[in-house]
């Protein structure tokens, strides 16, 4: 295959070239890069000159791949990498592959060069399909997929994950058509929700405080040293009473909780905290899931350790939850149930500003049977 240039929406992508090598070397000490690539680590110049001299000029050799510097069309800086980095002519589908060179972020390189090589892939190459794949938690690359058109259909086990990375992957797919035109804003545009979510959950989760009378609350993610405090929490007579944690309770149970936390947080779904103490020691847990149907709906869920109950610790830890949930993640609505009987998180939920709306009949299934349950919920006025 013969190697190509495309000039689009101020940019030019072409071939790699030789002297382009100490450009991607300093690029690639980039931690994110480190982070999210398959790049050697250390990345060392003679990677980076077998990459634009060796490897590059090979998959554009065998038709195996289509490798791009993204360079600006005005001046010629190298500003990232994008390209096709498999073929498979049989299927006429390609996977796409990218990065963006720390000095050219924050001014939308790399989704326009994506849609560059999406068009061309299509109109010149004839290929039927694009794939993008990224590790899950990778919200940088999710939210340049989206700008480009790309549909994300789910996710799927790595059969080779990145060295102490995560094993699961997202996965899109684009096909002719679904690229947007050169300066339309198209999907996940700047401004928009998904990339304000996207930057939310693309850092580390944040700490959350909160102030109980006279005792200052911490809501920070959850941790390991937590569990034992989970597990006792969770053997409670009244948390198994009122809640679905499993009995008996074991540490793995607290061991899944934890790693759920950290996966919904990268998955960008929920954000777990445990509240702590002015020690620091766990007083209870708080969860906030975002709607998979509504992006604007999100529920609440609490457990409260039994030393720490009836101190207003969760009102307390609820309102501030809520108030980020709504300044933050652009939230309408959130939304809080509890079975019918459980007055102590309903009067939390009202101490925090919840109104309870109702009585959905046969709402839940607790311990293998409907039960009724209090439904209520919390808007960004009743906050004011």
């Amino acid at each position: 295959m013969e190697p190509v240039e495309i000039i689009e929406d101020g940019l030019l992508l072409r071939p790699w070239r030789a002297d382009d090598a100490e450009a991607v070397h300093r690029a690639c000490q980039d931690p994110d890069i480190q982070r999210w690539t398959t790049v050697p680590r250390p990345y060392l110049p003679e990677h980076a000159r077998g990459f634009v001299t060796e490897v590059s000029p090979r998959d554009w050799a065998d038709g195996t791949g289509a490798p791009f510097a993204v360079c600006d069309a005005a001046t010629g800086e190298l500003l990232g990498s994008c390209g096709l980095v498999a073929i498979d002519t049989r299927l006429g589908s390609g996977e796409i592959g990218y990065w963006t060179a720390p000095w050219a972020r924050g001014r939308n390189v790399t989704a326009r060069a994506a849609r560059a090589v999406a068009r061309w892939a299509f109109d010149a190459r004839k290929l039927r399909r694009l794939i993008w794949q990224a590790e899950v938690g990778n919200h940088a690359s999710r939210l340049v997929a989206l700008r480009a058109g790309f549909r994300i259909d789910g996710r799927l086990r790595f059969a080779d994950p990145v060295p102490g990375g995560r094993s699961e992957g997202w996965i899109g797919s684009l096909l002719p058509g679904e690229v947007p035109a050169p300066g339309e804003p198209g999907p996940a545009a700047p401004g928009t929700l998904e990339a304000r979510r996207a930057a939310v959950f693309g850092r580390p989760q944040p700490l959350l405080f909160a102030t109980a009378g006279a005792t200052e609350l911490q809501l920070r993610p959850r941790e390991e040293r937590d569990l034992d405090a989970i597990v006792q929490t969770c053997r409670d007579p009244e948390t198994i009473r009122w809640t679905t944690v499993p009995d008996p309770y074991e540490r793995s149970h607290a061991e899944a909780y934890l790693a759920f936390a950290q996966d919904t947080w990268a998955a960008g779904t929920s954000a777990c905290y445990t509240i702590a103490d002015p020690d620091d020691s766990y007083v209870g847990a708080i969860d906030l899931r975002l709607s998979p149907t509504d992006p604007l709906l999100a529920d609440v869920g609490y457990l409260t350790a039994p030393t720490a109950r009836g101190r207003g610790f969760v009102p307390a830890a609820l309102t501030a939850l809520c108030t980020w949930g709504f300044t933050t993640l652009g939230l309408a609505r959130i939304e809080w149930r509890a079975n019918v009987g459980n007055t102590s998180s309903r009067r939390a939920a009202e101490k925090a500003g919840f109104t309870v709306e109702g009585t959905a009949r046969s709402g839940l299934t607790h311990r293998g049977e409907r039960v009724d349950v209090w439904v209520g919920a919390l808007l960004p006025e009743d906050l004011a």
